[in-house]
């Protein structure tokens, strides 16, 4: 049983919600272990009070600004004396962190499209070849030499009572009854966003056939201004959630009764909370990052092929192609679906 495993993956939020599997399957094998995690800023807030999680190393902007502080913040690393590393990046970033950390098992994904890239393969001494496409299961594949195969998919993110009070009484000063629904406008991609006047649609069937409200999620003033473009369009049937925390917005999802977005944080944060959720699928493979569950559902049509890779962040068409019918129809299915247990009526 090794004594400290240290997973490393460093950005973005909707990647380290999709590697939260791993410190669970992680946790359940080796309960006497303890584990680290290295995890950029923008992401360490969904680390933070893990229960599966005992260290976390969050590396800051900061902490990159000069090579002294990177090397002070390498050697704190490296003092924890991590006897086995999971680099679920693949990036020569993430794997020169576990190269510098002395693991003598450094496990790592083979060469592929996304993952096994620049000096991964070199710096990390065990190589792993996933056989599944999902970004979930491939993670997963990094614990097959721990002996860990299949796990059980978990993710336990945690929330605290002062933040879902806080909330609540959000909530209220809303006007919002539950059940409601949650749409999220933004991506952090162009090409992964879908019209402000589509989402009004899709909130206006959502009112019209279930009773659903549409809370409109958004974070940074682009992301406002179309927020508040949905919601005007929508007229009652939407109305723009207050600023949140990573951890608040969580919440808000929790409490929700379906959840709308595309490929981004805050959808996979969705699937990870058990919320019912329908994911617009854009430019990047449905089979990689798509929700999986029996109360989710994916739309795409068309997504951009390895050859054109370099546009995937700029090259909108796959996400238009995907039209207001589709997404309702994907909505009614997943809503009659939980009918029963949520109480919902058409």
């Amino acid at each position: 049983m090794p004594r400290r495993i240290l997973i490393i993956r460093l950005s973005a939020v909707g990647d380290t919600i999709l590697n939260l599997p791993i410190l669970c399957a992680l946790r359940n094998r080796f309960p006497d272990s303890q584990i680290g995690w290295v995890v950029s800023s923008g992401a360490a807030d969904l680390l933070r009070n893990h229960e599966c999680l005992d260290r976390l190393f969050v590396l800051t902007k900061e902490d990159q600004s000069t090579p002294l502080r990177y090397l002070t913040f390498l050697r704190l690393v490296r003092d924890w004396r991590p006897e086995v590393t999971l680099d679920a990046q693949g990036l020569t970033k993430s794997a020169l962190i576990a190269w510098f950390s002395g693991a003598n098992q450094r496990f790592g994904l083979a060469s592929s499209e996304f993952e096994g890239r620049e000096l991964s393969t070199w710096l990390n001494n065990r190589i792993i070849t996933p056989t599944s496409p999902h970004v979930i299961d491939r993670g997963l594949a990094l614990l097959e030499g721990l002996g860990i195969r299949q796990p059980t998919i978990e993710y336990r993110v945690p929330e605290d009572t002062p933040t879902a009070t806080q909330v609540a009484g959000q909530a209220t000063e809303l006007g919002l009854s539950h059940p409601w629904a949650m749409i999220n406008v933004g991506a952090g991609w162009p090409s992964k966003i879908w019209p402000a006047e589509r989402y009004a649609t899709v909130a206006k069937h959502l009112h019209q056939k279930w009773n659903l409200k549409s809370l409109i999620a958004w974070g940074g003033n682009k992301e406002l201004a179309m927020a508040n473009d949905v919601a005007s369009l929508a007229l009652d049937a939407a109305v723009v959630a207050p600023k949140t925390t990573l951890m608040e917005l969580a919440n808000w999802i929790r409490r929700s009764s379906l959840f709308i977005g595309s490929d981004t944080g805050p959808m996979h944060l969705a699937v990870a909370v058990n919320t019912p959720t329908v994911g617009l699928i854009g430019p990047m493979p449905a089979e990689r990052v798509g929700p999986r569950g029996p109360f989710h559902a994916t739309v795409q049509n068309a997504s951009l092929p390895p050859e054109l890779r370099h546009a995937r962040k700029s090259e909108c068409g796959p996400m238009l192609s995907i039209s207001v019918d589709e997404v309702c129809a994907a909505c009614d299915r997943v809503l009659e679906s939980k009918k029963a247990s949520s109480g919902l009526a058409a």
